[in-house]
């Protein structure tokens, strides 16, 4: 994406509301980080180092009564981190080469899949038994879809990884640890668009 991409990407500073009664993402919250991303896209030095692809994804709101509708932001916020991506994509290469971004992405592939390959409900630590984690079965079960992306190209989007959901299960996987491949993988798609 161009260095005016942004446009092309622009978050609306409003988002559609939810009734009063209904929990939402707490509006003042989302407007700050909006702007603030508009400030660091835009080149801002004090907000610019502070603003990466990977922290848009780890973006939490509180919620509140009367809040923006989570699914509005939660797609805009996808559209951001694109276009941060697509900048950081540009920057690296023009720094170090396509060769070696791809390289990146190659050996962070190689590391999911490595990962991927373990058995089935042994590929991560778990938690207690008197603790809730990911359910296996529910990671598993993505796990072969991540697979089928990885070795056979079978189709998958980074909103599929981005908006994948698993119950909970006493015993079950470490979501941390869960989640961190799920950023990875998002981060590979990411680099091969």
């Amino acid at each position: 994406m161009r260095a005016g991409g942004w446009h092309h990407v622009a978050v609306a500073s409003t988002f559609p509301l939810v009734p009063k009664n209904t929990f939402g993402y707490d509006v003042a919250e989302v407007e700050r980080f909006l702007a603030d991303a508009r400030r660091a896209y835009a080149g801002d030095p004090a907000t610019a180092a502070a603003f990466a692809s990977e922290k848009i994804r780890g973006t939490a709101f509180s919620m509140r009564k009367g809040g923006y509708a989570t699914s509005d932001v939660d797609a805009a916020l996808e559209r951001l981190e694109d276009a941060f991506a697509a900048r950081e994509r540009e920057s690296f290469i023009a720094r170090s080469g396509e060769h070696a971004w791809f390289s990146d992405a190659r050996e962070l592939a190689s590391e999911i899949l490595a990962r991927l390959e373990r058995p089935e409900g042994q590929r991560f630590r778990r938690v207690s038994a008197l603790s809730v984690g990911y359910h296996p079965k529910d990671v598993d079960a993505f796990a072969a879809r991540l697979k089928g992306y990885f070795r056979d190209s079978q189709p998958l989007g980074a909103s599929d990884v981005r908006s994948v959901v698993f119950r909970s299960k006493h015993g079950g996987y470490r979501e941390a640890q869960v989640d961190a491949l799920l950023d990875s993988v998002v981060r590979v798609m990411l680099a091969v668009r």
